[in-house]
């Protein structure tokens, strides 16, 4: 069994890594922001998105191995790696712990940095709109969403129809 923890160890490190290389996104997507570059911004959006995908991918991996450590060691395959730690040798089990709580809290500082890029960049599309709706205050009119939100749209939108003749 000491192969599937070391296993899961390799998971955790990858995890951690991916998670870090999100972080390093978000803070360098954050500085774009601050510095009103929008160019920036966008491609730092893609990159996270493909970033996201590739920690989503290891946090799967992670958790299949978990799953089959935990089956093998005759535990419900949905047991979480806390309640495997005693299945995993005593030399071992700090190890695990460690990178249990790193990768918990990069996870959560990843989830923090992400929330406070949301507001920044819904804030600065508030703006945007505010700005345009001074600009040409006719030409926009309130609406509500299907989600019940409140949105801005054309109140003349372009039509691609015309009158022939």
């Amino acid at each position: 069994m000491s192969t599937n923890w070391e296993f899961i160890a390799e998971c955790l490190r990858t995890e951690l890594a991916d998670y870090g290389g999100l972080l390093h996104l978000f803070q360098a997507q954050q500085g774009s922001l601050f510095g009103r570059d929008p160019e920036t911004v966008l491609r730092f959006a893609a990159e996270i998105e493909a970033q996201a995908r590739v920690a989503a991918d290891s946090r799967e991996r992670r958790a299949q191995a978990v799953a089959t450590f935990a089956q093998q060691g005759g535990r419900p395959a949905n047991a979480t790696l806390r309640s495997l730690l005693p299945l995993v040798e005593s030399d071992a089990r700090p190890l695990i712990e460690a990178l249990i709580a790193e990768v918990n809290l990069l996870l959560h500082r990843v989830r923090r940095v992400s929330r406070h890029n949301h507001t920044l960049l819904s804030r600065a599309v508030e703006m945007h709109q505010e700005t345009m709706q001074h600009l040409r205050p006719n030409a926009f009119m309130k609406t509500y969403s299907p989600a019940g939100r409140l949105a801005v749209a054309n109140a003349h939108p372009a039509t691609t129809l015309r009158a022939a003749g």
